[in-house]
């Protein structure tokens, strides 16, 4: 069979198979390679050694171990033995949750102010200075400053998910909206049709796909963020699910989350890819 009569999608998945296999391959092969001495400081040290005392004298754990400690997360997902004892669904919905309200949020306040400065060049001016002051802030830098004046963990983590995540639906927006044809609104003008029926039925149609790139954007941020934020606000979260199994030297649950963070955040990739689909137009 020529290789041009294979269906694209089919050689995509079988190289990304063998993509895997030599990942999974090389993986194996390194962790079972000796580990030399740990080049840390007094307390990492005693950490770390005692990480590889418990691991015997391999670097890291195995592409087996990780899979069956994820197989064992998986069994119970959601048992609650406490604070610092939960099971790893538990952990992920929080996190979830979190994300969720601050990129709703987010969206809330950045889809209008978008179209509006998208919609003004004078708007755009007076306010770019400002997005350009606040955009290239890290969002774990609000964190301390909301601990501080929020006093409550939780809302912290959901206020420097909005932060994060404003950003990109904003500009996506407004460059949305910005760069809808002069004709098309010609046209709407001629048609005596008015601002909102113009904005509803003509400037979001046209902007959709730039504005749902921007909500894709902003969710990938706002995984990626979340799990910093819970390492530092700590209580529950996979961020904190993470960092307490690096307190409990458990280097293979570590690994098991950071699998559950990779496909959670896969997932949510591809509802909004498919959302991007959705709306995408063709002249």
């Amino acid at each position: 069979m020529k290789a041009s009569s294979v269906p694209a999608g089919l050689r995509a998945a079988l190289l990304s198979l063998l993509i895997l296999a030599a990942l999974v391959g090389a993986w194996s092969l390194a962790s079972n390679a000796p580990s030399g001495p740990p080049v840390v400081d007094d307390e990492y040290a005693q950490l770390v050694g005692k990480a590889a005392a418990a691991g015997g004298s391999r670097a890291m754990p195995g592409p087996a171990e990780v899979g069956a400690a994820l197989l064992a997360h998986l069994r119970d997902p959601f048992f609650d033995r406490g604070p610092n004892d939960k099971g790893i669904g538990i952990q992920l919905a929080h996190s979830i949750g979190r994300v969720l309200v601050g990129f709703g949020l987010a969206a809330l306040v950045a889809i209008p102010a978008g179209f509006l400065i998208g919609a003004s060049p004078v708007l755009h001016r007076a306010l770019d200075p400002f997005v350009q002051l606040l955009k290239p802030v890290s969002p774990l830098a609000w964190m301390p400053l909301a601990l501080f004046t929020l006093q409550d963990s939780n809302v912290s983590a959901v206020f420097v998910i909005f932060v994060c995540a404003i950003w990109p639906m904003l500009l996506n927006t407004a460059f949305g909206v910005a760069s809808v044809r002069r004709e098309w609104l010609e046209v709407a003008r001629t048609l005596e049709a008015g601002a909102w029926r113009t904005a509803l039925r003509v400037v979001l149609p046209a902007a959709a796909p730039t504005i749902v790139t921007g909500m894709r954007i902003s969710i990938g941020i706002a995984w990626l963020v979340i799990v910093a934020a819970e390492m530092l606000v700590g209580g529950t979260g996979i961020g904190y699910f993470v960092w307490n199994e690096w307190n409990n030297l458990s280097i293979a649950n570590i690994m098991s989350g950071i699998v559950a963070i990779g496909l959670v955040g896969m997932l949510l990739d591809r509802l909004l890819a498919q959302a991007a689909r959705g709306v995408s137009w063709s002249e």
